[in-house]
């Protein structure tokens, strides 16, 4: 055990939290071949045992976070070295909380904080965002003239964007009905790709499950409480708290950034009159592709499906925060037609993790070229996942390379299989 001299009441609900977190910690390194900005820039300090040391001392009050901060920024938060470790130190139980409880005594630059702001402002909101994108991409051949973080974010924009499909609150079940489940939409996702969604209820009415979307429901927070603005990250928990029915088999997302959140609302609202209503919540949250491989026999697939070979990535928030790795996999392989491959080096992040893209553009951008290159090495047809961060990234980085491979949700390729006669 690492030991510590942090005061845990001086640093709110979350305190004794952080502080197990560090404590589980026995300096071993086995994290250090599972992060991928150790990988990248080969300092004790950007690795996950360094960054535990760090976020020790400036919670003893030993070190100004000034001097950590640039190491806990560079964190992508993917989560890789908890399955690597063999104390299971919670990492994601300190990163969060430190990031929370720091932000506002950090001193940022106009620049950052104007690029921070931005995206808080727009990403958790559909509609602000449609509209920014929209806006963005009548300036984007300006981009060269502009200041690095509006240039950055230009860069992101993709060329075109699906229209609008507002969801209908409830979405009957085919034949009889199995189950009820309630659906988190998402909200960068229901800008840049709302097919996803559209796949999604379509795979689970054809199995007999009715979908309600909750029309009072927001973000899940996880863009907000990633980067330190717990404020925002509370009201969207608290939100969505009010907005799911209690009424149902489970709460379903299809964003594994957004299921990772949901499942962090204890966290989030800890020491709030909220906190064990949070904690009740998230027992119902799970990944779509969880439910239905539990669903058991699922609706045959036509047989005429045409063969493919389907590289599955893992997004980290899906396999490392919740631990969701053979069920998707599960599905994929009942598709008839379907050969599924494994994608080198496939426990690396692929550098898209929420709003990293956007405050780490370097280390984002190679670990997208290298996610894309190991992807391209599979010779897929279709390269599959489950979170629409890393959908937009590696479908960029496919285009880049002008690869034919196309990157696909999950639920999309299970559709796109019951439409196929």
């Amino acid at each position: 055990m690492m030991r510590h001299e942090i005061k845990t009441s001086q640093h709110g609900p979350m305190g004794q939290t952080m502080a197990d977190a560090v404590s589980t910690c026995v300096h071993c390194g086995f994290c250090l071949s599972a992060c991928p900005t150790y990988q990248e820039l080969g300092r004790e300090t950007d690795s996950p045992r360094g960054r535990i040391i760090l976020m020790k001392e400036v919670l003893e009050g030993t070190l100004p976070i000034e001097t950590a901060a640039p190491h806990i920024d560079a964190c992508l938060g993917c989560l890789a070295c908890v399955p690597a470790c063999p104390s299971e130190v919670p990492y994601g139980d300190l990163i969060s909380p430190f990031r929370a409880i720091q932000e506002s005594k950090r001193r940022r630059s106009l620049a950052d904080r104007f690029k921070r702001t931005l995206a808080q402002w727009t990403l958790p909101y559909p509609k602000r965002f449609r509209l920014a994108a929209l806006s963005g991409r009548l300036v984007k051949p300006l981009a060269r003239w502009m200041p690095s973080p509006i240039r950055v974010m230009l860069d992101l924009l993709p060329e075109s964007l699906p229209q609008a499909a507002p969801l209908r609150e409830v979405y009957p079940a085919n034949g009889e009905q199995r189950g009820r489940v309630a659906l988190l939409a998402g909200c960068a996702q229901t800008v840049l790709d709302p097919d996803i969604n559209a796949a999604t209820i379509e795979v689970l009415n054809r199995n007999g499950i009715e979908v309600v979307v909750p029309k009072a429901q927001g973000c899940c927070g996880a863009l907000s409480w990633h980067v330190g603005n717990l404020q925002q990250a509370q009201k969207f928990a608290k939100q969505n708290l009010d907005a799911f029915p209690s009424d149902i088999d489970a709460i379903v997302t299809n964003a594994a950034g957004c299921g990772s959140g949901l499942h962090e609302y204890g966290l989030i609202l800890k020491g709030t009159p909220d906190e064990a209503r949070a904690v009740e919540f998230t027992k119902r949250v799970c990944d779509v592709s969880v439910y239905l491989t539990g669903l058991g026999e699922l609706a045959p697939f036509p047989a005429s499906a045409a063969p493919q070979t389907v590289a599955y990535h893992d997004a980290c928030h899906l396999a490392n925060a919740q631990g969701v790795r053979s069920q998707p996999r599960r599905l994929l392989e009942r598709v008839p037609g379907v050969t599924l491959v494994e994608i080198a080096d496939g426990h690396l992040c692929c550098g898209s993790a929420g709003t990293y893209n956007i405050d780490q553009p370097e280390i984002a951008d190679s670990l997208g070229r290298q996610k894309a290159d190991n992807v391209v090495a599979t010779e897929a047809d279709v390269v599959a996942m489950g979170n629409i961060g890393c959908l937009t990234q590696i479908a960029n980085h496919l285009r880049r390379r002008g690869s034919p491979i196309r990157p696909r949700h999950t639920m999309q390729i299970l559709r796109d299989a019951y439409q196929s006669n």
